[in-house]
């Protein structure tokens, strides 16, 4: 499947616990991070995205330390 070609516009993942936002070709692809408990050292943080009549905002929202 080719997203771009099926009017996809974002591709969310969570894999990996890595908050990341990347756009590749006209696709958003968007790592929330992880909410939960810490893994390693990452940050523990989850991500929100707004339609806007500009296009998709994604915005990753740091939890801080829990």
């Amino acid at each position: 499947m080719d997203p771009v070609t099926e009017g996809v516009d974002v591709i969310v993942s969570g894999h990996f616990h890595l908050p990341r936002i990347n756009a590749v070709n006209g696709l958003l692809y968007v790592n929330p991070g992880s909410a939960g408990r810490r893994r390693l050292k990452l940050p523990i943080t989850l991500a929100s995205l707004e339609a806007t009549a500009d296009g998709l905002k994604p915005i990753i929202h740091d939890l801080g330390v829990v």
